[in-house]
């Protein structure tokens, strides 16, 4: 078998290519495994792979071709897990040393039981920062990931794994979450088009309540939007273990990309009324809203959205979540372990009142207010995705026009706070060749508007962004 790359071969081919039996699903997933065993020890983007139970599930897709069956639409797509959602046989470490030494799942979060029931096999679990809860990806127990158009950065996070991963073609897809921009930040990062969905459009049900309530979404990872498109079609609709999950659309989220193009009518912030913006960013995006007027939108510039940055309230919000997930584990032997500033959060979080949560999810509908306000008149919101490039590995912060910033992702957790759908595409690479992103949010449940833009201004742009691998 020729060496497929799968930073450019289109999942519909590769899927299609196992279904003909023009390559079994056994000789793409082993495709997978050589490239993890080749290129991960650069980036360090898995932190568990089992080949024998990849070659086994993949051996199991070549038998139902063979006898006839449907082997499903994702058939043979060799997929990594981010090590916050179960996948049967893998620890869920969540990045910390505290699940370390945990035993196996025996069940599949509902996510991960839909991409394998549409005949994804799954390789391994991708790298996450602890918890979730940083914009880039490291952590006491497997270290940082790298990013692959430079190894000196890191890949964002907190979908950092799954990011590198795809840059490197060690996957063709991955899942992710976004709680604060964790599919978006690494995808701006490292060149791939990324997309968190409405919440509740992916299930995030199973035995476990939600960490974050009504921040996070499950979603999944691809280098391209019509990839990403493919794999939100199959993982779409409703779950009864999600009391948050909503109907399934009735039109096809792939079929939504047959005709990309950008509405009438678009809002650009290009600080949001709060963020400051690096200065190559922000020429960078100015440029992709200038092909998306060629496109045939009418821009208006919109000098603020929010009154205020709202990082104060994500940040008790989800300090006080992630103090009720780690309280019961506050004893265990390992604790000093968790990473400082996390540490740092929590006992700020205990003196958190009932009545102070509630006055956040308060201003959150009158952020969304906001929103509806200049939904009425345009159909997409558009801002820079990230204040600056790629972080240094192993770092929190990034630089900002020659300063150093922890709040480098200003741009993306809002909209976790209003439950948009929100999308990134690589629209240039900097001077130092790191992707820059332009971000889109959508109107309340908007999702295929923002995928139709996303591909138009993706196809308009087709930037080149193949991270530049070792021979």
């Amino acid at each position: 078998m020729a060496e497929i790359d799968f930073r450019t071969t289109p999942l519909a081919e590769l899927a299609r290519s196992v279904r003909t039996k023009e390559v079994s699903a056994r000789e793409l997933t082993q495709a997978a495994l050589d490239r993890i065993r080749r290129l991960d020890p650069l980036y360090h983007a898995f932190v568990a792979v089992d080949d024998e139970r990849a070659l086994n599930e993949a051996a199991a897709i070549d038998a139902r071709i063979a006898d006839g069956g449907d082997p499903g639409p994702l058939a043979g797509i060799p997929i990594g897990i981010k090590d916050l959602q179960s996948a049967v046989g893998y620890t869920t470490t969540y990045g910390s040393a505290l699940h370390a030494d945990d035993p196996p799942a025996t069940a599949d979060d509902p996510f991960v039981a839909r991409m394998r029931a549409a005949g994804c096999v799954i390789v391994g679990k991708t790298n996450t920062p602890e918890f979730g809860w940083m914009g880039n990806t490291t952590n006491s127990v497997f270290g940082p990931s790298l990013n692959p158009f430079d190894p000196s950065r890191g890949p964002g996070g907190s979908s950092g794994g799954a990011a590198a991963a795809l840059a490197a073609g060690m996957v063709p897809l991955a899942t992710g979450s976004d709680g604060g921009g964790s599919i978006r930040i690494p995808s701006a990062c490292c060149g791939l088009s990324g997309m968190k969905p409405s919440l509740g459009r992916v299930p995030a049900g199973g035995p476990n309540p939600p960490g974050w309530i009504d921040l996070s979404t499950n979603g999944p990872m691809a280098r391209r939007i019509a990839d990403v498109a493919r794999a939100l079609d199959v993982t779409v609709g409703p779950d009864p273990t999600d009391l948050r999950s909503l109907p399934r659309p009735e039109a096809s989220w792939l079929a939504a990309l047959d005709d990309p193009h950008v509405p009438v009518r678009i809002a650009y912030a290009p600080t949001l009324g709060y963020a400051t913006v690096d200065a190559e960013v922000a020429t960078a995006c100015e440029r992709a809203v200038g092909v998306l007027e060629s496109l045939g939108a009418d821009v208006v510039v919109l000098e603020s959205v929010f009154d205020a940055d709202p990082v104060g309230d994500f940040l008790t919000l989800t300090g006080a979540c992630t103090l009720r997930t780690l309280r019961p584990l506050m004893g265990h032997p390992r604790w000093e372990e968790v990473h400082p500033v996390l540490r740092y959060l929590l006992d700020a979080a205990q003196s958190t009142t009932a009545e102070q949560l509630l006055n956040i999810l308060d201003r959150f509908h009158l952020m969304n207010l906001r929103l509806v306000e200049i939904f009425h008149t345009s159909r997409i919101l558009v801002t820079p995705t990230c204040s600056g490039v790629a972080p240094f590995a192993d770092e929190m912060t990034s630089s900002v026009n020659g300063e150093t910033t922890a709040n480098w992702v200003q741009f993306t957790y809002p909209f976790n706070m209003t439950r948009s759908p929100a999308a990134t595409v690589p629209v240039a690479l900097s001077r130092d060749g790191l992707p820059i992103g332009l971000q889109l949010v959508g109107p309340q449940h908007g999702d295929l508007v923002v995928l139709r833009t996303a591909a138009a201004l993706e196809a308009a742009l087709d930037l080149d962004t193949l991270a530049p691998l070792p021979n």
